[in-house]
Parts: C-alpha cells; sequence; structure tokens
C-alpha cells in the first residue's frame, strides 16, 4: 500500500534516473525463477548517490514514524536492505539489527545478525518486494525468535498477486513507497517509454511466469 502519491512518484523517477531499475522489453532479463522479465531491479544502487539515498530513508522514516511511532528496532533484510535499513534507523535513532536468509555455517551460527530487544517491537525494511518469499522469510525469522513484527516497509513492490497472498498468509502488513504502476507513468511521463511498451510492461505484470517479448 502506498500512502503518499507524490513520494511515489519522485521515488520511480529517481530509480530510473540512476538505472536503479531498468526497463528492456525486447531483451528480457531471466531471474532465478526462469521468469523472463522486462524489468530489472537493483535498489542497493541507491546507496551510492547521497541526495537520493537520503530523501528514501528520510520517506521511510517518515512513514514508519506515522504507521507504527519510534519505540521500535528496525530490522533489515539481508543484503539488500542492510544499508537503507541501518540509514532508517539512524534517522529514526532506534536499534537496528539485520536477517539472513539462513544461519551461518560457522561461528555463532547465527541468522539474525544484533540484538532482538525482548518486548521492543520489530518493523522490518526491505529494498523490493517480488513474490515475498524472501521477506517473509525473514519475518519468520524473527517470530521463530520471540520478535514481535509490526509490520514491512519497502522501497518498491511489483504488486505480484503471489505477493499479496503471501503477505496475506502470514498476517502482515506491506506498505511500499513505489510500486510497479506508479513505475510505468513515470517511465511515460519522462519518455522512457512509450504508450505500446507500458501496454506490454503492464501485460507481464499480470502474468509473468507466461509472459515472453512477443
Amino acid at each position: 500500500m502506498i500512502h503518499d502519491l507524490d513520494t511515489a512518484k519522485k521515488t520511480a523517477t529517481f530509480l530510473l534516473q540512476i538505472k536503479a531499475i531498468k526497463l528492456n522489453p525486447k531483451n528480457p532479463f531471466t531471474w532465478a525463477s526462469g521468469w523472463k522479465s522486462p524489468i530489472y531491479c537493483d535498489n542497493r544502487i541507491t546507496l551510492s548517490f547521497p541526495e537520493i539515498r537520503n530523501y528514501l530513508s528520510q520517506q521511510l522514516a517518515h512513514q514508519i514514524e506515522a504507521l507504527y511511532g519510534t519505540d521500535i528496532q528496525i530490522a533489515g533484510v539481508a543484503t539488500g536492505a542492510i544499508g537503507i535499513g541501518m540509514l532508517v534507523a539512524d534517522r529514526m535513532d532506534v536499534p537496528f539489527l539485520y536477517v539472513r536468509p539462513e544461519p551461518k555455517k560457522h561461528g555463532r551460527q547465527n541468522q539474525i545478525e544484533g540484538s532482538l530487544i525482548p518486548n521492543k517491537k520489530i518493523v522490518v525494511v526491505e529494498d523490493l518486494i517480488s513474490t515475498g518469499k524472501s521477506s517473509l522469510n525473514a519475518v519468520a525469522a524473527l517470530r521463530e525468535n520471540q520478535g514481535d513484527v509490526l509490520g514491512m516497509m519497502a522501497l518498491f513492490t511489483y504488486g505480484f498477486e503471489i505477493a499479496t497472498q503471501q503477505f496475506e498468509q502470514a498476517q502482515l502488513s506491506l506498505h511500499t513507497l513505489s510500486d510497479y504502476n506508479t513505475l510505468l507513468d513515470a517511465a511515460l511521463q519522462t519518455n522512457y517509454i512509450d504508450t505500446q511498451t507500458a501496454e506490454n510492461l503492464s501485460h507481464w505484470r499480470t502474468d509473468p511466469a507466461s509472459w515472453n517479448k512477443g
């Protein structure tokens, strides 16, 4: 769910500007799942641009505070959201930790890095929501360690139906700064794509498993 349309548009425009998001339906990318995708998203690139990372962390912090208050701790999902999650926690002056995809194979074999403070609510920060699997894996790890997760705040979501279903099943609210539909609008307005390309990209979002460049 998006709370501020102006923020959503500005976020999408920034992500296109710095090529954190690339749109290329003529030469689609192949995801690990095997899906052919006309979009590539790597929001870690935002960390290399001080003005943009400051804006994004400020907006994330602002929305988290409005939704959940400040008596919380922030958990970033490794590895993509460690950087932006730490910036948000620092801006809010709250504790930070991060969650690995699985426990380490050596040392203390931690999956959760940092101090999980008892009785302090948790808001999870993500950089990108695709199917939701890896994001909710982090939530499950926190809950298994008695973490009380209030919700998740992410930079961007593709808006897949499977993700919506997964979050509903996990009984977890998801809020994002921007989403796929806003991205397409921003790409059209800046002449990054034309109307026909936008229609093709919109079709991919509704049926990514069977989409192809034809």
